[in-house]
């Protein structure tokens, strides 16, 4: 079984569950959502449901649902601060669930980091406010460590940093952290079959900071540090510029690029991947994986949307898990 959480109620997640629920692929997916959200839903889409709060093999058209009750009423597109917690609560349980070994690997649905924030009803150790399911999965599961990586046919993007200002981007890239994140993507590699796993490090700088005339992070840390690793047996190509680094010659072979920042590798796999990507969470006690698009609050409701990113990140959880 495989945990499934949707995310922000007033979205498209609960769209998701409803429409995945007309078939077979529903029948491995444990929800934890509002079984009251799930219904109205699938009377707006004009779709038949059934749920089973149950945690055996559901039916075709039958969810399997663990009920966790929102707080207000939830009307699709129409953000509520008051169900917040509610979408931290899903979390929580689903996590709870695959730390336990109840089920083996957790699927997320979209999520909006503003109206968490607006609620005011967490913070991390740091007193910094809730930044995105990446780093809240890292605390509650104690982690030390994850990183965030994209990955479409063909191509991998693991990033340095995540979802923090640009400006404060350079202030992250520091060697400790760097090769922490290296590690973390080539032992997951490896865990997923890739034996000797090629990864490109993209430099922080236009130009890979082109011999320091366009900033040192490369020759100061960056560099030295591929080559300590490659000393150790990896396999690591870098530091490339990021604006060659995504070609298809460029690509041959490689495994994974590490990208410095969220923008910098993300828009190239979303353009090629768009509707066929997924998210994946390294370095957690389970697998996780996620749809790679947001709420898409205008189109909660009519039933105008595409599960390509579902089916992707159900597949490659999946595959994680046979070769694991």
């Amino acid at each position: 079984m495989l945990a499934f959480t949707l995310g922000e109620p007033a979205g498209i997640g609960p769209d998701l569950a409803v429409i995945i629920a007309q078939e077979k692929t529903a029948q491995n997916l444990l929800l934890f959502a509002d079984p009251d959200v799930l219904i109205s839903r699938a009377k707006i889409l004009n779709l038949s449901l059934k749920i089973s709060e149950t945690e055996s093999s559901c039916q075709p058209n039958t969810l399997c649902v663990y009920p966790v009750k929102t707080a207000d009423k939830v009307v699709a597109g129409k953000l509520n601060k008051n169900n917040a917690e509610y979408v931290l609560n899903t979390l929580d349980l689903a996590t709870q669930y695959c730390l336990d070994g109840k089920t083996q690997a957790l699927i997320t649905g979209p999520l909006h980091k503003g109206v968490i924030n607006q609620a005011d009803i967490y913070q991390d150790k740091n007193g910094k406010g809730f930044s995105g399911h990446t780093e809240y999965l890292a605390e509650i599961s104690g982690a030390n460590k994850t990183v965030m990586m994209l990955a479409t046919k063909g191509l991998r993007v693991a990033l340095a940093t995540t979802h923090i200002p640009l400006s404060q981007v350079a202030q992250h890239i520091h060697t400790n952290a760097l090769e922490e994140t290296l590690h973390i993507i080539h032992n997951a590699l490896q865990n997923y079959g890739i034996q000797n796993p090629r990864i490109v490090v993209c430099g922080l700088n236009p130009h890979a900071g082109e011999g320091g005339y366009l900033g040192s992070e490369e020759i100061e840390i960056i560099n030295p540090l591929i080559d300590k690793l490659n000393t150790q047996g990896f396999n690591l190509v870098g530091s490339v510029p990021a604006d060659t680094a995504f070609t298809p010659d460029a690509l041959q072979g490689v495994d994974c690029v590490l990208a410095m920042y969220h923008d910098q590798g993300l828009p190239v796999l979303k353009t090629l991947g768009f509707k066929k990507a997924v998210n994946v969470t390294l370095g957690l006690p389970f697998i996780r994986t996620s749809v790679d698009h947001g709420t898409a609050l205008n189109l909660a409701g009519t039933g105008n949307i595409s599960l390509g990113s579902l089916y992707t990140a159900i597949d490659y959880a999946k595959n994680l898990l046979n070769n694991a």
